[in-house]
């Protein structure tokens, strides 16, 4: 909006940067231009103003696909004013020369403008295009046929209008259309869900059972090798007693060849002694053969009396005194 200040008979306005103004008295052009500053008399002076700087248009409105299928296109327009001269001449851009307001709409003249234009050439398209195909592939079919229909409209170009962005922003069905196109790709989406979660069960199942097969596997060898052990402790105890047997044997003949010798050595030992004992014996029955009676008699009472116990006392009567001396004076 211009800056109008207010003066007797006169007035002064300041334009911004972004807003071509144009003063226009008796049907000559006497000002005109962006950011223009400039007096004017205002009962003979016609002023427009017209932005130049880009302008955002959003859009939202239905269309029909050939399947006959409501959808809701939402896009975004970014237009501006490339030639502002002309767009005066073909929209009423002009200002009030006190307050510096538009005394009509023009920007809703040209939002109308574009949202006829965009609309169409998307309904056009769309109307020829499955819901299935629209929604599959995507905003860049309407986006593009948007943008050359806007920029082939000789109306917009005779306007000074141009577009420059095209911007889609969603293609949507009805809600319960929306549902039921959603309905089998979440049951898909499900069923895939189903079949990891089954696949990782079975998986889990087959693990166990594998580490249960090795389990069973690892018993059973363990119960192989305790036989073999088993078995192999028997053999080692059926050795270690035939080799007792054996040592036992082998002892006892030896300990039965050691007795032998040993009574070998005792009877030749006890037949030598026999032997020396006999010649002793003889030896000493020949002194005894040649000795005198009397002299036997008397070692005989000699070697009975170192038996008998010692005698204190002895006494010798008359009787036993007279038969000795009588027996020695018969002898000699």
């Amino acid at each position: 909006m211009a800056d109008i200040a207010r003066y007797p008979f006169a007035r002064h306005l300041r334009g911004s940067a972004t807003a071509h103004v144009q003063h226009v008295t008796a049907g000559r052009l006497r000002h005109g231009g962006t950011g223009a500053s400039f007096w004017f008399r205002p009962l003979s002076a016609v002023l427009s103003e017209v932005p130049v700087d880009d302008r955002e248009l959003p859009l939202l409105f239905h269309a029909r696909t050939a399947d006959f299928q409501d959808v809701t296109v939402q896009m975004t327009l970014t237009y501006r004013f490339a030639d502002p001269t002309l767009a005066a001449g073909r929209v009423d851009f002009s200002i009030d020369p006190d307050t510096g307001l538009w005394r009509g709409t023009p920007l809703e003249q040209v939002a109308g403008l574009l949202t006829e234009s965009a609309q169409q050439h998307a309904i056009d398209l769309l109307a020829a295009t499955g819901l299935t195909t629209a929604l599959t592939a995507g905003v860049g079919p309407v986006r593009d046929a948007v943008a050359a229909g806007l920029a082939a409209d000789a109306r917009l170009a005779e306007t000074g209008i141009a577009v420059v962005d095209v911007r889609v922003v969603a293609i949507r069905p009805e809600p319960e259309v929306e549902r039921a196109l959603r309905t089998p790709t979440r049951e898909r989406v499900q069923a895939e869900a189903d079949a990891a979660t089954y696949a990782r069960r079975a998986t889990a199942v087959e693990r166990e059972r594998a580490i249960s097969e090795n389990e069973l596997a690892s018993q059973v060898e363990l119960a192989r090798r305790e036989e073999e052990l088993v078995g192999q402790r028997g053999v080692n105890a059926r050795r270690e007693a035939e080799n007792a047997a054996a040592a036992a044997e082998i002892a006892a003949e030896s300990k039965a060849r050691r007795d032998r010798a040993a009574a070998q050595v005792e009877a030749e030992r006890t037949r030598v002694q026999g032997e020396a004992r006999g010649a002793a014996n003889r030896a000493e029955w020949a002194v005894w053969v040649d000795m005198p009676v009397e002299t036997v008699h008397a070692l005989a009472l000699r070697q009975l009396a170192s038996n008998l116990p010692q005698v204190q006392n002895i006494t010798v009567t008359p009787d036993v005194l007279t038969g000795l001396l009588t027996r020695l004076g018969v002898e000699r």
